[in-house]
């Protein structure tokens, strides 16, 4: 769906999620991987010291697991994508885009304490820094802040000249701004009743 289009539903007010969220997901995971497609395995043969079905070989035993944090999917980033889309998000007149983004992500249910676009660039513990974007992350310059829509057409959703709409990160207008850094969201466990043992 080119970018009028999905600028033109924006401001009707009536986009239609699924057709685009399809779209997105299929540019994201389709054909365009390379290399050979892994062969599909079972549960027990990923675990530390099971054999593998396809080597016969024993998997080596970590003593110490990684403990990375999760950060979004992308299905979560679609939801975030949906969010955005949605005109409800925007009834609060957000004047500014960190503004916009931080209502955004709280609406797709992935809150986290305002930064402004600056201190997103420089970067927060709420967010990872990304080499390669997929939809539903940050598209960040020095002083301005946006959440990629479609990582294969460089789009992405933010608080622009006429109001909250789509453009491409690519587009001569932002490379001006300078270097352009990528950031995905840190998923938090909830916690119910304080902090949890570690």
């Amino acid at each position: 769906m080119p970018l009028v289009l999905l600028v033109g539903a924006l401001a009707l007010g009536c986009f239609a999620q699924t057709p685009v969220i399809q779209k997105v997901r299929a540019q994201t995971t389709g054909s365009d991987t390379a290399g050979p497609r892994m062969m599909p395995t079972t549960a027990a043969s990923t675990q530390p010291g099971a054999e593998s079905q396809i080597t016969g070989k024993k998997s080596p035993v970590h003593s110490r697991r990684s403990k990375a944090p999760a950060t979004l999917t992308e299905d979560d980033g679609l939801s975030v994508i949906a969010a955005a889309l949605d005109s409800r998000t925007h009834i609060g007149r957000q004047n500014d885009c960190s503004h916009l983004v931080h209502a955004i992500y709280d609406r797709a249910g992935f809150s986290y304490p305002y930064s402004s676009s600056s201190d997103l660039y420089e970067g927060t513990d709420e967010f990872r820094r990304v080499k390669h974007p997929q939809p539903g992350d940050l598209v960040v310059w020095s002083g301005h802040v946006g959440i990629v829509v479609n990582p294969a057409e460089h789009a992405f959703f933010s608080s622009l000249t006429h109001g909250p709409g789509i453009d491409t990160y690519d587009a001569k207008y932002w490379q001006g701004r300078g270097p352009v850094r990528f950031y995905r969201y840190i998923k938090r466990q909830r916690r119910a009743h304080g902090p949890s043992p570690e």
